[in-house]
């Protein structure tokens, strides 16, 4: 078996118009594609994010997650960023907090986080290196 990377990641959003926004418009994802599902009124979101993808799918039904990030399942998506600080100067511009910019102790990378409007915690990593 040989898994080479993550394809893509997916996610439940509660308002599709604001997720769209948050992530169209301020995270200035590409857009791969937009359906309507008629058969489970809902829609589709297919966006481009570096050799993958981000799959955002509507639920306004859909329970709402855990707002523990130790919670069992998906604990965060990580964006690798240059650099972390520029990002969260974007971010903000955009009325998008973010918390304070922490180090790694184990590679020694800048990180922090930040949340979408459903409340999911999004990361932003400074990758010095590709084995990182």
């Amino acid at each position: 078996m040989e898994l080479k990377a993550i394809h893509h990641a997916a996610i439940i959003v509660s308002d599709y118009r604001l997720a769209r926004e948050f992530y169209v418009e301020k995270l200035e994802l590409p857009v791969l594609g937009e359906h309507f599902r008629p058969e489970r009124n809902d829609w589709k979101l297919d966006l481009a994010l570096g050799d993958g993808q981000l799959e955002i799918f509507s639920a306004p039904a859909a329970p709402r997650r855990p707002d523990r990030p130790e919670a069992r399942g998906l604990r965060h998506l990580a964006f690798r960023v240059e650099d972390v600080e520029v990002t969260v100067r974007q971010l903000e511009e955009r009325g998008i907090p973010c918390e304070t910019v922490r180090v790694d102790p184990y590679t020694g990378c800048r990180f922090t986080f930040f949340k979408d409007p459903d409340g999911l915690p999004l990361e932003l990593y400074e990758q010095k290196n590709s084995s990182e």
